[in-house]
């Protein structure tokens, strides 16, 4: 398992494992090009070494570890009564722990007090959170034979939670907070060289274990809080001088990279090497370019910082319609890593309020993903780390909805995802993993950061990521009011990313000139507190802007990235955040679990179809398409079967129409027309491409049966990234009664654009008075 680290902290690279296989029993070494089929994480990185004497040697330690815990934090477990797998999550661990992970989060205990679920003093009681479970921490434990003596051994826990402590036979390697960024050990001290070691991890059971103000995930609708070592764990071998970082910065209007490179001498003497850089497609493996090599002089434990600005010939950009990609191989002759990387940019404009990739307007369509709520759900288990069903996840599913973009909410994914986001060419808004909402939410809640472990570590989840070509927006936080992330943090870790990606602040202010601002508008919620008048017909008369005072800018690029307040559980049941709209949307009688799945499906994308037309926002991404789905639950998924990735057909076939590129929204939303009455309808048009778009808007009205019962063409045209209004008129037959549906629909002469894209709505024909 190729990575990277503080020897490679930039390159990143990942798991050995093969597409498709489960994780290797622990202590398989890996030496040279270790996993041509397998590709780094933590930037794009793959580490591998091109020059022979410059090998790293890489030992993957994924697969099956023991595993004990225990509530004191330095008395080790005398045995280890079961075994697990990692990555993966403590709750694999067979024989099971009981009542792991029930631990109820300062947040939760708000939502809960607020909604009459949970007594008021509970959250004066318990605020550090309310543990029902007997333990603190777990102890995994492996062992490995490590291979002949290098100037560094180097363990790399990419993401485990909450907090790690390391053990190498016996001795304490050191401690990191963090939960959602990889840490790294330096194991020299303590190693046995070419011999056997055994190897202990501590992690905190609960996020109770670690201080108040540090970052451990703030949800107030996480119900679960589940520990693991969630992602993969290596040692890496390497010689002086040590590759630390990598960043590699796209300039695509000159076809360069900028490619930032730290180096150290581990040694106790000077050391001097040559710093090479080469150039190579990632498919195929041709070389393309190479950086003049540079000379590297280093006293004992010096680190240096390197800039070389490299062209490539004939530039291939890299966009989630053509994910190509390059690798970067680097060599100090003592250490050697590969770097994925593609020819991207992106960015917001404040003046024209668009997004742009690659110089060009880029309209946004996508989703959220909410894994770390997902990891609660009863039927996660190890899907999240398995290769196939990532692959569907993040790939060929999106692809079919017609989505470019995802929101990762509520915590980070395993650096393999990210991985598979550069091959599949998805567009990622990253998040971290912080939500503790604006003044007045909750009675007597509250909860501060401490700024220099902020700083810490989102320097280290910056590190972790800024190599990939699909995150191009760093989310600081979500739906959280706090001037710390404006004032102290962003300010401070924004120069670190030499491709300066937006930065997303949630409620606060824009950090930065042309930063985007969210809007989550759920037109519905009201219903759920008891307040609110909000019809579907109120569309028909609303211009789709953002409501006044809503944003925290009106003067920046505004994206949604939450909206519906529609959320059914897989089964068909309302959660609890929509119980009181589905009895004010389908009355007090027993409407069937399909009933409302498919009101589900067609109210979201009549408000998808809404949202796009009026083109007021950079992108519209809907919540949510992954989640947990179990009793209890504030919000759910679309998945008729999560395990398979088959989503909901009402789902499927709505939300795929409503976020086609070649957009039809029909701005129509009465129950009702009257037999032998005329209507003009008002149908929008948008092209999402950069190319023209010509071709036919049909208006029909369809009988319950499917048969065609009027129909009226028009001819459109759309210029590229387009939008049109026309007007339709129709007449209903006199004779007509019962259950109808209008559709617009709307086909394209381009063959490019694929089917046509046609716009629902269901009516009833009443007789004409």
């Amino acid at each position: 398992m190729g990575h990277h680290c503080p020897v490679l902290r930039a390159a990143g690279c990942r798991s050995n494992r093969q597409a498709g296989s489960l994780p290797h029993i622990a202590g398989q070494i890996l030496i040279g090009k270790i996993w041509l089929a397998r590709f780094c994480s933590l930037g794009l990185a793959l580490t591998t070494p091109f020059l022979v004497h410059a090998e790293r040697t890489t030992l993957s330690l994924d697969g099956t570890w023991r595993i004990a815990d225990s509530i004191s934090a330095t008395d080790m477990p005398a045995a280890f009564p079961a075994t697990v797998s990692v990555p993966g999550l403590a709750n694999l661990a067979k024989p099971g722990f009981k009542d792991i992970d029930k631990f109820i989060s300062r947040e939760n205990l708000a939502n809960r007090i607020r909604a009459k679920l949970s007594p008021e003093e509970w959250l004066t009681n318990y605020w550090k959170g309310k543990l029902d479970q007997d333990r603190n921490y777990f102890w995994y434990q492996t062992t490995f034979r490590s291979p002949e003596p290098h100037a560094v051994a180097l363990l790399k826990i990419a993401k485990a939670q909450f907090g790690t402590a390391v053990w190498l036979n016996h001795l304490k390697i050191g401690e990191y907070a963090g939960c959602f960024t990889a840490s790294y050990f330096k194991l020299n001290g303590a190693i046995r060289w070419n011999a056997e070691n055994t190897l202990l991890i501590r992690i905190g059971a609960h996020p109770a274990v670690l201080p108040d103000n540090y970052p451990t995930g703030s949800d107030f609708e996480k119900i679960k809080w589940t520990p693991g070592i969630y992602d993969s764990v290596s040692v890496i071998f390497c010689d002086n001088p040590g590759i630390e970082t990598i960043q590699v910065a796209p300039r695509v209007a000159s076809g360069e990279i900028v490619v930032q490179t730290k180096v150290k001498n581990h040694g106790a003497t000077p050391a001097t090497a040559s710093l090479a850089h080469r150039v190579k497609t990632w498919k195929g493996g041709k070389q393309l370019a190479a950086g003049a090599p540079e000379i590297v002089a280093l006293q004992p434990g010096e680190e240096k910082e390197f800039a070389q600005t490299i062209r490539i010939p004939n530039a291939h950009l890299w966009s989630p319609e053509d994910p190509f990609l390059y690798v970067l191989e680097s060599s100090t002759g003592g250490d050697s890593v590969e770097t994925r990387f593609g020819m991207r940019e992106f960015r917001f404009d404040a003046a024209t309020k668009r997004a742009y990739l690659n110089g060009k307007v880029y309209y946004l369509r996508g989703s959220n993903i909410t894994l770390h709520r997902f990891f609660e759900d009863p039927l996660c288990r190890d899907l999240p780390w398995q290769e196939s069903w990532v692959r569907k996840l993040l790939g060929d599913l999106p692809k079919k909805m017609h989505w470019n973009y995802f929101r990762f909410c509520i915590g980070p994914v395993p650096d393999r995802w990210l991985e598979i986001c550069d091959e599949a060419g998805l567009l990622i808004q990253n998040e971290f993993f912080v939500w503790t909402g604006g003044p007045g939410w909750y009675k007597g809640y509250s909860r501060a950061h401490d700024p220099d472990e902020m700083v810490r570590q989102y320097r280290d989840w910056m590190r972790d990521n800024w190599n990939h070509p699909s995150v191009v927006v760093w989310d600081a936080n979500n739906e959280t009011k706090d001037e710390i992330f404006g004032s102290k943090i962003i300010p401070v870790v924004r120069p670190l990313d030499l491709s300066n990606r937006p930065w997303e602040n949630s409620y606060n202010s824009p950090a930065g000139r042309d930063d985007p601002v969210e809007d989550h508008p759920y037109l519905m919620s009201g219903y759920h507190f008891g307040r609110g008048s909000f019809q579907m017909t109120d569309l028909e008369k609303m211009d789709g802007r953002p409501r006044k005072g809503v944003l925290p800018s009106d003067k920046h690029a505004p994206l949604i990235n939450e909206y519906g307040w529609l959320w059914l559980n897989r089964d068909g049941t309302p959660t609890r955040l929509t119980e009181k709209v589905y009895e004010r949307l389908m009355g007090t009688t027993n409407a069937s679990p399909r009933e409302r799945l498919d009101l589900y499906a067609y109210l979201l994308a009549g408000k998808t179809e809404f949202w796009r037309a009026h083109r007021h926002y950079a992108g519209i991404i809907h919540f949510v398409y992954l989640t947990c789905s179990y009793p209890g639950v504030y919000t759910a998924d679309h998945f008729a079967d999560v395990t398979k990735l088959k989503l909901d057909p009402a789902f499927a076939d709505y939300m795929g129409e409503a976020f086609k590129p070649l957009g039809v929204y029909l701005n129509f939303f009465q129950p009702t027309l009257i037999a032998g009455s005329n209507r003009t309808f008002q149908v929008r048009l948008v092209n999402d491409r950069d190319r023209a778009a010509d071709g036919t808007l049909t208006l029909v009205l369809e009988g319950a049966n499917g048969n065609v019962i009027e129909q009226v063409e028009r001819a459109f045209s759309l210029g590229p990234l387009g939008d049109t209004s026309l007007e339709v008129p129709l007449t209903v037959p006199r004779n007509l009664t019962g259950r109808c549906t209008v559709k617009a629909v709307a086909k394209a002469r381009d063959k490019t654009f694929g089917e046509a894209t046609q716009s629902r709505r269901w009516i009833t024909i009443s007789p004409a008075q």
